[in-house]
């Protein structure tokens, strides 16, 4: 059982940054008639994290996304990692309760959503502290931010995701994972089940499931196409 390999340094950011400059002009996410190159999903996820950053988003930050897939949620996943904070998926089709849980357990101070489901929010939550950003239609004050990274320093160890347990044995619990832990897991899918720039990858799973972690980044980090399905339409 010699498993043993060198823990990757790289956040999954910068190695998909790799990716870019390797084919800036590919396909890199598709939603119905929408796509984005890897260029334009990397200016466009660089705006983002430049607006969080403005928006006193510190490294290691956990920043909520409620929002059904769409291309704005990769570009959402992807800014909120350039601007050195971990993702918390908030599945708006998840009980109210549940959702009010991971909120305030979470302490959540920003969250990105669509308008439709970001009407949810103050049912959810009586904190009124809790920034809102809806990607749909207030894109343009994101859209005023240079189209470069931020100067942000993101190591192994700091804070990439964090998903919720089920809660079957009692309160749900906060599993916070590591951009070291991640990228490992990457290189080992890569390894195992490589992809190439022909591949595409259908990014079915709920984004709160751990399945989709791999669904999201494996193809985004392999210069291959991530398809996002409708919402219940996989």
């Amino acid at each position: 059982n010699d498993t043993a390999a060198p823990l990757p340094h790289a956040s999954i950011h910068a190695r998909f940054q790799q990716q870019v400059l390797q084919s800036p002009d590919a396909v890199a996410v598709v939603y119905e008639g929408e796509q984005l190159s890897y260029a334009e999903l990397d200016q466009r996820a660089n705006q983002l994290a430049q607006y969080l950053r403005a928006h006193e988003v510190a490294s290691d930050d956990i920043v909520g996304i409620l929002m059904e897939r769409s291309v704005e949620m990769v570009v959402a996943l992807l800014g909120v990692l350039k601007a050195g904070a971990a993702y918390l998926p908030l599945d708006p089709a998840y009980p109210a309760e549940r959702l009010s849980f991971m909120l305030a357990d979470a302490g959540l101070r920003f969250v990105i959503s669509h308008q439709a489901v970001a009407a949810m929010l103050p049912a959810l939550t009586s904190d009124s502290s809790i920034k809102v950003l809806s990607l749909d239609t207030e894109w343009a004050r994101v859209a005023a931010q240079p189209t470069t990274a931020p100067d942000v320093r993101t190591a192994a160890d700091n804070l990439a995701y964090v998903l919720y347990t089920s809660g079957s044995t009692g309160q749900p619990k906060g599993v916070m994972i590591s951009h070291g832990g991640l990228s490992n897991h990457m290189l080992w899918m890569q390894e195992q089940f490589p992809l190439g720039a022909t591949d595409a990858v259908l990014q079915k799973t709920p984004f709160s499931f751990d399945a989709s972690v791999w669904e999201f980044w494996a193809p985004l980090l392999a210069g291959a196409r991530l398809v996002m399905a409708q919402p219940g339409g996989h």
